[in-house]
């Protein structure tokens, strides 16, 4: 079930999974659930006009996110992608990024922005499929081991941009 609204519950699970699996899969530590819980807290508690979440739940339990937050200049920031290891390997994690985008081009965003992790291999291929690029790097102690993060853009005025 797709949905774009916080039910009870919902947010709390969002964060307790990325806390889990990201630990599982990456090592980072309760310092990167925290980092979540923010983004998910400025979410629900700093609404903007253009704000944006998808909440992908099999039954009641969160399996996929991704949420698009307006930010400064008409720009867009994709933030809190995930697809749970239950529901891996059907192109969800694509699917989310996609209509995250499309989204973005239907509401008149100029441009879309996200910070990754190198590592996170399954998304970047995700994101550099979809025409995003690679623009600023930066390294962090952050959530439990050193880390490289990395910020990738994407011109929405681009004719290449897929929809």
């Amino acid at each position: 079930m797709l949905t774009h609204e916080l039910a009870p519950g919902d947010l709390g699970e969002l964060v307790a999974i990325h806390g889990r699996e990201n630990f599982v899969d990456y090592g980072f530590d309760p310092h990167h659930e925290a980092y979540c819980a923010l983004i998910a807290t400025e979410f629900l508690l700093e609404p903007q006009p253009r704000n944006r979440l998808w909440l992908v739940k099999k039954g009641n339990e969160v399996v996929g996110s991704v949420l698009i937050f307006e930010r400064a200049e008409n720009a867009a920031q994709l933030r809190l992608l995930f697809v749970a290891r239950s529901a891996r390997g059907i192109g969800l994690g694509r699917w989310l990024v996609e209509v995250a985008v499309s989204y973005c081009v239907s509401t008149g965003f100029k441009h879309v922005y996200l910070w990754t992790v190198d590592g996170l291999d399954r998304a970047i291929s995700i994101y550099q499929s979809l025409g995003f690029r690679p623009t600023e790097k930066k390294v962090s102690s952050e959530w439990g081991r050193e880390s490289t993060e990395i910020r990738y853009d994407l011109e929405l005025s681009n004719p290449q941009v897929r929809r």
